[in-house]
C-alpha cells in the first residue's frame, strides 16, 4: 500500500495549480484525501473522495476553490486548486483510509500516508 503526492510548486495568488496521488494497493472500499500542514499548526483535512462512488467532502476553507477527483483505472486522485491564496500555503498530503470506515477528514484516522509536497502561494 502506497501514496506518492507530486506536483507542489510556487504560484501567484489567483493562480491554479493540480495536484496528483499515485496509489498502489487500495480497494474501491477506501478513500484517499488530502490534508495540508503549515510550520507551528496541525495537519487538517481538507478534501477527501470514496473510490467507489466519488462522494466528496470539502472544508469550508476550500470549497468552491479546490475539486477533488478520481480516475481509478490510474489510480490517481487529483486536487485541482484554483483562485489560490497566500493562506493555501503549506505542504500538501494525500492519505488514506483503508476498510470503509469513512473517517476522512480525520487527520489521526487516516492508515496510510504519502510524502507531502509544497505548494507555495505568494507574489
Amino acid at each position: 500500500v502506497q501514496l506518492q503526492a507530486y506536483g507542489g510548486g510556487s504560484v501567484q495568488p489567483g493562480g491554479s495549480l493540480t495536484l496528483s496521488c499515485a496509489t498502489s494497493g487500495f480497494h474501491l472500499d477506501d478513500e484517499i484525501g488530502w490534508f495540508r500542514q503549515v510550520p507551528g499548526k496541525e495537519r487538517e483535512g481538507i478534501a477527501c473522495i470514496t473510490l467507489r462512488d466519488g462522494n466528496t467532502y470539502y472544508a469550508n476553507s476550500v470549497k468552491g476553490r479546490f475539486t477533488i477527483s478520481r480516475d481509478n483505472a490510474k489510480k490517481t486522485v487529483y486536487l485541482q486548486m484554483n483562485d489560490l491564496k497566500p493562506d493555501d500555503t503549506a505542504v500538501y498530503y494525500c492519505g488514506a483510509d483503508v476498510g470503509g470506515n469513512f473517517y476522512c477528514p480525520s487527520v489521526h484516522a487516516m492508515d496510510y500516508w504519502g510524502k507531502g509536497t509544497l505548494v507555495t502561494v505568494s507574489s
